[in-house]
């Protein structure tokens, strides 16, 4: 077995960091108050508790709803994080989503805490130590697999591999309708013993490509894992396979499952399971007890405090019987799917240790950090990663650690060494001209547009807001940047444009600004940041860049894959606001401002005031 490659120590070096700025981020103290945290958008506080119950693993789960608007974008599903009231102790959790104001949480303990419906209850994020844990004993156990280390060696070294060759098999294609560069890369797919990328532009079918790849692989008898970074993505594979009739199981937390795919999960599985009336059973009995525990409050004798100790050591006993039973039902789903997804540490917390996959498939792994690749890699024998390396890389909060480059993707490295890469060469999203700066840009003009989606008027408009005086401010939190002048566009635009609002969009790069729309534009309309709308598309998108300063200082504008992001969400119309005296110094944005010019679609924001 060779040595340790230089690299893993890196990596290791990179999870400590991270996790050192988790918890420098997260701690409240008397140095970061609950004001200050509340700010940062790390801490959800009042919480109104609106229904209690026990989970799929008789856990307390709790949904609540909050009474004011704020910026819930860091609380992402699956996010470790602390219950907590003031002279308590907090306690851990995990997060399993939100849905406007209205969210969720699981909390790991064995009952609900007795303050838990008390005025003054929040949540706030935490360390995620288990998720770094889990990364860092992946990354050590690299060198443990002769397969998985001849990857790691490849992926890391100084020569490339996987050279790409013009395919000879023939297919009878499930999609008919698949243009050649998908028609190739699902070749590709099926003929992989290594590893293949298949590269996709925003609108260009990547996720049709996988699942195409996917039944391929299926009618020659192989079983596949499916993962991806975020919930939504999974969800999305998941909803192609479903209606390809594959037997699948979904598997992890989610506040949000479709109920198209709800059931292939496990809870979903398990209300079919004879077992379930024995669950049944076993959680009535569970919730006696717990009554009974409840009666004994915080002051009690010794004799109270013992029988309340008893009551509780009986529904833990209740608790692994239901636990050994659900083990037993998740080994026979197991068994029975021909794909299981999930996100990487889902999957990696569910499946046996020595779990083997003929293949597994990474959708929007440009999101995905490295270690958590090589959570999952050790369960597959060859390995398909999809994705754009020109979108939103993942996301890293440890400023060291980027520096370090621990926020390049697992995708992008892959793509310094690896030949065997696919290009998805037709977009069927947008129209013609709001494609085409993207494809310019970042994908050397290979980016093509079908006749279908040729332009019919104007799509795609910049509104200058130089010399108008809406320059950027700061925040009530002094952090987050807004800019009113711009929002006052935007009403205005809405009103002119006569854009249907059930079909739009507002998105900016700043969370103040997404914060002061949520405030004044139309509770219909779909109001996000560019982070968090990644993967989503609307008819049109309002996009507010907010930077607007003597000093041309452009921020975090300058991560340009942001901005592609950002400009490929529309599918009709594209409207950007921003001031061209701040941006136009940069050259991204000079060269966006004169392919506007080039189209006819620029605009002074001057004739919306006054």
């Amino acid at each position: 077995m060779e040595e340790a490659h230089p690299h893993q120590a890196h990596l290791l070096k990179c999870i400590a960091l991270e996790m050192k700025e988790q918890e420098n981020r997260y701690k409240l103290d008397a140095s970061s108050g609950l004001k200050l945290l509340k700010s940062w958008g790390v801490v959800l506080h009042p919480i109104s508790v609106t229904r209690k119950s026990f989970g799929y693993a008789d856990y307390p789960e709790i949904s609540f709803r909050l009474p004011f608007v704020c910026d819930t974008s860091s609380f992402k599903e699956n996010s470790a994080i602390e219950c907590f009231i003031e002279g308590e102790d907090s306690v851990k959790g995990v997060f399993l989503g939100m849905d406007g104001q209205k969210g969720a949480f699981r909390l790991f303990a064995p009952e609900f805490p007795d303050w838990i419906e008390d005025k003054g209850v929040g949540i706030k994020l935490a360390p995620d130590q288990h998720t770094s844990e889990c990364m860092k004993k992946a990354v050590r156990e690299i060198k443990n697999s002769a397969r998985v280390n001849e990857l790691f060696q490849n992926v890391h070294g100084e020569s490339t591999f996987g050279q790409a060759s013009e395919s000879t098999i023939e297919l009878s294609f499930f999609n008919s309708g698949l243009n050649e560069s998908q028609q190739s890369a699902v070749k590709a797919i099926v003929e992989n013993e290594d590893l293949v990328v298949v590269h996709g532009p925003p609108g260009t079918g990547k996720t049709t490509t996988l699942i195409e790849g996917i039944l391929q692989q299926i009618k020659v008898g192989k079983r596949l894992l499916v993962v991806a970074p975020s919930n939504a993505a999974v969800d999305n594979a998941a909803k192609g396979l479903v209606e390809n009739n594959v037997k699948i199981l979904r598997v992890g937390n989610s506040l949000k499952i479709d109920e198209r795919i709800f059931p292939f999960t496990r809870e979903g599985q398990i209300r079919e399971a004879k077992e379930q009336k024995e669950i049944k059973r076993l959680k009535i009995q569970a919730e006696e007890f717990r009554k009974m525990a409840h009666q004994y409050k915080r002051r009690f004798g010794k004799e109270e405090r013992d029988q309340r100790n008893l009551l509780i050591k009986e529904v833990k006993r209740i608790r692994k019987e239901i636990k050994d039973i659900r083990n037993y039902v998740d080994n026979k789903l197991y068994e029975a799917a021909d794909v299981i997804l999930g996100t990487p540490i889902g999957l990696y917390n569910f499946l046996p240790k020595d779990a083997q996959f003929d293949t597994l498939v990474m959708d929007e792994a440009g999101q995905a950090l490295e270690p958590l690749a090589w959570l999952v890699f050790p369960f597959a024998t060859s390995w398909v990663l999809a994705g754009d390396p020109f979108q939103l890389p993942p996301t890293v909060l440890s400023k060291e650690a980027s520096q370090k480059k621990f926020d390049v993707s697992i995708l992008e490295q892959c793509f310094k060494n690896c030949s065997n890469i696919h290009f998805l060469d037709t977009q069927y999203r947008m129209r013609k001209s709001i494609a085409d700066f993207s494809s310019a840009y970042f994908y050397d003009g290979n980016l093509a547009t079908p006749k279908g989606q040729s332009d019919t008027t104007q799509h795609i408009v910049f509104f200058d807001t130089a010399g108008t005086g809406f320059e950027e401010q700061s925040g009530s939190d002094g952090v987050s940047l807004m800019n009113e002048g711009e929002l006052s566009i935007v009403e205005k635009l809405l009103e002119v444009e006569q854009i249907e609002i059930s079909t739009a969009a507002f998105i900016s790069p700043y969370a103040g600004q997404v914060q002061l729309a949520k405030d004044s534009l139309s509770k219909e309309m779909r109001i996000s940041t560019i982070d968090s709308f990644q993967g989503q598309e609307r008819e049109t998108i309002i996009l507010s860049l907010v930077r607007s300063n003597p000093d041309a200082i452009i921020g975090f504008l300058k991560d340009y894959r942001r901005m592609n992001v950002a400009m490929t969400r529309a599918k009709e119309r594209l409207l950007v606001i921003g001031d061209s005296s701040t941006i136009g110094q940069d050259e991204f944005y000079a060269a966006f401002l004169e392919y506007m010019e080039n189209v006819g679609g620029y605009r002074s924001a001057w004739e919306f005031i006054g």
